[in-house]
């Protein structure tokens, strides 16, 4: 199994990174502030403009580490990759399936399975930890609606169709999201998903968290020589992670939204973290930032058992794991790709 090493993460916003050797070196007005060895890095996200030197960026690509780029306030702006990884016949048959509407669907509908699934779960779960402190009865219907909609995904035969179920899912998951948050509810309301730009304080931690999410799921897929821009759920578009974004799907509640709840019930974020721009537009502070990064990579740390494999694995190998079951399920190896189904 793979190993989950570090990911680095600049925040210091006139910090320009360049490599020396097998390791990469974070100066600020020409001084050297830190250097990190590569080989224990799988990732490197800059929140800054100053960027990296093409050396370092060749050194990523080679040695196939996630070199992200982000506005200082999370907005992604570029990633590195080089030459592309990988049997090129799993590419072709990649593209093959893109391009069936029929096989397409196949794949797409084990996404969002997966992804009403857990969104099921995480409001069960509350139920279960918090009867006193949610509205049992309101989180039990809404998780019976989801539920109903499982099995026409499931015989689903059109991206059309697919595309709506997922949509009224999606709904209804969030209908009940705002009951999760159990501390904090004077700074912490949610009433609706909003996004480009976030308009509240949940949604501003939500898109940050969904944005680190799908590029580690976009490094997973090209880590196992997939093309994370080609997707099934997601159709392609220049510029678009759209593999990454079908892959996320199932991952969203139980790895990003998840977190996020937590983030807000132990106060690791407070309202402090968090400002309001002039056109409404909530985000992190720097401060704010760095906390998140911190709780985030703890979390992903954390031991979990695979409920497909059965093994023991971080949370942060789960994007890895799922992009290689992916990839056995268009080589056949397996007759279908399992979704990931959290217990």
């Amino acid at each position: 199994m793979r190993r989950l090493l570090n990911t680095l993460f600049v925040l210091t916003e006139d910090s320009y990174l360049s490599l020396e050797g097998e390791n990469v070196i974070v100066n600020q007005d020409k001084n050297q502030m830190a250097r990190f060895p590569l080989h224990t890095l799988e990732g490197i996200f800059c929140f800054n403009y100053s960027g990296a030197s093409p050396a370092l960026m060749g050194a990523c690509a080679q040695r196939g580490i996630n070199l992200c780029f982000f506005t200082p306030r999370g907005r992604f702006l570029a990633r590195t990759t080089g030459e592309a990884r990988g049997n090129v016949l799993l590419r072709q048959q990649q593209y093959r399936i893109s391009d069936d509407p029929v096989q397409s669907c196949r794949y797409a509908r084990n996404f969002i399975l997966g992804k009403v699934y857990n969104g099921r779960w995480i409001l069960e779960r509350a139920t279960r930890d918090h009867p006193q402190r949610v509205p049992v009865k309101e989180l039990k219907n809404i998780s019976a609606q989801m539920a109903s909609a499982m099995p026409l995904i499931e015989k689903c035969q059109d991206a059309g169709q697919l595309l709506g179920l997922e949509g009224e899912a999606a709904q209804c998951y969030f209908k009940g999201f705002g009951e999760l948050i159990l501390q904090q509810k004077a700074d912490f309301t949610f009433t609706i998903r909003s996004r480009r730009p976030p308009l509240d304080n949940i949604n501003a931690l939500l898109s940050f968290a969904y944005t680190l999410l799908s590029h580690d799921c976009a490094a997973a897929l090209e880590g196992v020589g997939l093309d994370p821009y080609v997707g099934f759920l997601h159709r392609p578009r220049p510029g678009r992670i759209s593999l990454a974004l079908d892959l996320m799907e199932e991952l969203r509640t139980v790895i990003a939204d998840r977190f996020v709840i937590s983030c807000i019930n132990q106060k690791i974020i407070t309202a402090k973290h968090l400002q309001t721009q002039e056109n409404g537009a909530v985000f992190l502070t720097e401060d704010g930032r760095r906390v998140f990064l911190s709780a985030w990579q703890k979390r992903k740390q954390e031991i979990i058992t695979h409920p497909y494999l059965g093994e023991k694995i971080p949370w942060g190998l789960v994007p890895q794991v799922q992009a290689l079951l992916l990839s056995r399920a268009l080589r056949e190896d397996i007759t279908e790709y399992p979704p990931f189904f959290w217990k």
